[in-house]
């Protein structure tokens, strides 16, 4: 009996460790790397303690954060905090008022903080009845990708479930996918939002691939309630979903939970389970 008839036959008896991928069978699912954490969610304790929280986030085992303001901290302190707990912040929500009236400093804020991304989390309704007025902020998104750029940083647009309300048969959300220039508008995915708004995740990296170079991973409780949970207790397939991530576009991804009874268990629950989570077979590769 050769050596690799030997490997095969411990291989199907079970008693080799690590023989499946020696004799040629497939190989584990993969697993998750680099998780990260949308800071909104534990932003009560942000406001209490900024840097004992940022210090438990990583103690948890997060490499990288989202954050949602820096709560009156100068950039600088912000990275040095960053630093000293071995954090990366590749992306920083900006409201979209802050856009409008100092871009230019949230730009330079973020470069001094190491932000790869900036990213405009909502639009308030009274800027958004219309087809024309998505038409109009894609065209303003455009504008502020091409500044952002420009500044050696990346422009997105996160959305919630209203882009997924049709108007006139037509979605918003595709309205802003059409009408923005991926070489300056990149898509931050909110996987709870685009599921409670009766949309397909996979349908959308299908057709619009590598335009979603961000996700937050929040969890639903499903129809008709839709409750946020911790990640993995609920009806969403994150294997599947972020199976896809090289098809989507993927770089980073953050956990979410809009407001949790308690924030550093919320946080501790989704990150054990993502850093278990398989997941399934991604179409680009």
């Amino acid at each position: 009996m050769n050596r690799r008839r030997f490997v095969e036959t411990l291989a199907a008896l079970g008693v080799l460790p690590g023989a499946a991928s020696i004799a040629g069978a497939a190989e584990p699912a993969p697993r998750l790397k680099n998780i990260g954490i949308q800071l909104y969610s534990v932003r009560r304790e942000l406001a209490r303690d900024f840097e004992g929280t940022l210090a438990r986030v990583a103690g948890i085992g997060y490499k990288e954060v989202e954050f949602a303001g820096y709560f009156d901290r100068p950039p600088k302190e912000v990275k040095a905090i960053l630093d000293r707990y071995r954090l990366a912040a590749p992306s920083v929500h900006v409201p979209i008022e802050v856009a409008q009236e100092d871009w230019a400093g949230a730009l330079a804020a973020a470069n001094v903080i190491g932000h790869r991304y900036v990213v405009v989390p909502w639009l308030p309704p009274e800027s958004r009845r219309t087809l024309d007025d998505f038409k109009r902020l894609a065209a303003e998104f455009n504008r502020l990708g091409e500044e952002s750029r420009r500044a050696g940083l990346r422009f997105a647009y996160h959305n919630h479930d209203f882009e997924f309300a049709p108007l006139n048969g037509r979605l918003p959300y595709d309205v802003l996918l059409a009408e923005t220039d991926p070489s300056n508008v990149a898509l931050e995915l909110d996987l709870f939002w685009i599921t409670k708004g009766g949309q397909e995740p996979l349908k959308y990296f299908a057709s619009y691939p590598g335009r979603f170079e961000m996700v937050h991973v929040k969890d639903s409780s499903g129809p008709p309630e839709h409750r946020q949970v911790n990640v993995g207790q609920g009806t969403i397939d994150f294997g599947r979903i972020l199976g896809r991530r090289q098809q989507a576009g993927i770089r980073h991804l953050f956990v979410e939970h809009d407001d949790p009874a308690d924030s550093l268990a919320f946080a501790r629950a989704s990150y054990d389970y993502l850093a278990r989570l398989r997941l399934g077979p991604d179409l680009a590769r």
